[in-house]
């Protein structure tokens, strides 16, 4: 059965164009559009599509009220359209929060520089939402919780993620620029494999024991509010530095911080280099770049670093775990929360060579369970956790209760 898709846009081209794209893929249609947010709202009641995609600004009703309505009486996957703009960044994650499943830039040039590589990036991220749909639609949902698992924020210049790729992002960083992270090919893929994942279930009341000096956490489509439910929890007096690796574009980083820094009791800001680790912040990597930590004086600091050519996630969760494993060896709780790809596998099996902890978000918490999904296929999870679990077994496990 095809996915069926409800256009919104005030414009008539970007509807038409949206609508072609939709239309050439075998597994989707378009059932119809809308050119405003209430259009959209009524449409979304009486044809029951299986996606939406949405423009931000329209005139009538805009497109971050439009996604309240439609998430509160009839849960859908959204796909947002947004300029990358500081301005659209917040829109967009507003948007997000109010329950949209994922964006993607207005201008199809930004999304990809090949425009056959845009036009499948838009259908896979159709296909990616439209996967959500059951879970959204299921009477024992609450609207809030419905809201929090269709949430999604942008993978770095637009979830290309969902690509395939066989090189390791660790690998080119090293060669390129001669930064101490290993070869991922030097991981004793065979030890890190062996081990059995642990299934999720509900909370442990224990720690494990172990001693941490920094919590680093990966993470992908469906990553923003996936890092508020974790973060918000946490007290001002958490005892590690959390470095984030978000994927994201550049424009968006800065909002997002300063987003998650007014709703935290913790401090969030966007990652600068020189930055010295201290507890009780977190730091996020910037969109466009690379994050690495250097030792300095008795301490940590950050190393900001344009992204060498070749290297598909900027920032990528597989450097920043490498870097961390080199700086911090077993004293590292490393978590991947949602997300397209498996950035952060090959990371993750350097954490688990020094003898780090490593948890993944499951599946039935997961926006899209791809990154997480990765890690408990190559056995490197220690423990999976429910989203809403995750903050609670955090300050457990560091004795932070």
């Amino acid at each position: 059965m095809k996915i069926k898709v409800l256009v919104v846009d005030d414009s008539s081209f970007f509807r038409r164009r949206v609508s072609e794209i939709i239309n050439a893929d075998p597994e989707m249609e378009v059932i119809d559009t809308a050119k405003n947010g209430e259009e959209a709202i009524t449409k979304a009641k009486s044809l029951r599509p299986d996606v939406i995609t949405m423009d931000i600004e329209m005139p009538v009703l805009d497109g971050i009220s439009a996604v309240k309505a439609i998430m509160k009486d009839t849960p859908t996957p959204i796909l947002m359209f947004s300029s990358l703009t500081h301005q659209g960044a917040k829109s967009t994650i507003a948007a997000l929060e109010a329950g949209a499943a994922n964006f993607l830039p207005k201008k199809f040039e930004d999304i990809a520089k090949d425009k056959a590589e845009a036009v499948r990036l838009l259908q896979q991220n159709i296909k990616e939402i439209s996967k959500r749909r059951s879970l959204l639609r299921t009477p024992r949902i609450s609207p809030a919780t419905a809201v929090r698992s269709a949430t999604v924020a942008a993978d770095n210049r637009i979830n290309t993620a969902t690509l395939p790729r066989k090189s390791a992002d660790a690998s080119r960083l090293h060669s390129a620029n001669s930064v101490n992270v290993r070869h991922v090919a030097h991981v004793d893929n065979a030890a890190v494999e062996a081990r059995t994942p642990v299934t999720a279930g509900r909370v442990r009341k224990r720690a494990s024991g172990k001693k941490y000096s920094l919590m680093a956490i990966g993470a992908s489509t469906g990553g923003p509010v996936a890092l508020q439910n974790v973060l918000t929890p946490l007290r001002s007096d958490f005892p590690l530095p959390i470095l984030l690796i978000q994927h994201m574009p550049a424009t968006f980083t800065a909002a997002f911080a300063a987003r998650l820094n007014t709703l935290c009791q913790i401090k969030v800001k966007e990652a600068e280099h020189g930055d010295r680790l201290q507890p009780g912040v977190a730091y996020l990597a910037p969109g466009g770049k690379q994050v690495l930590i250097e030792s300095k004086a008795g301490g940590f600091t950050l190393k900001v670093m344009e992204s060498p050519a070749g290297i598909n996630y900027k920032p990528s969760v597989d450097i920043s775990f490498g870097s961390a494993a080199q700086s911090y060896h077993d004293k590292v709780l490393a978590i991947v929360l949602t997300g397209m790809g498996a950035d952060g596998r090959d990371g993750a099996k350097l954490l688990k060579q020094k003898g780090s902890t490593i948890w993944a978000q499951d599946a039935q918490s997961c926006v899209v369970y791809g990154m997480p999904q990765a890690i408990v296929n190559a056995g490197l999870a220690d423990e999976q956790v429910n989203l809403q679990q995750i903050a609670e077994r955090i300050n457990i496990e560091v004795g932070c209760r």
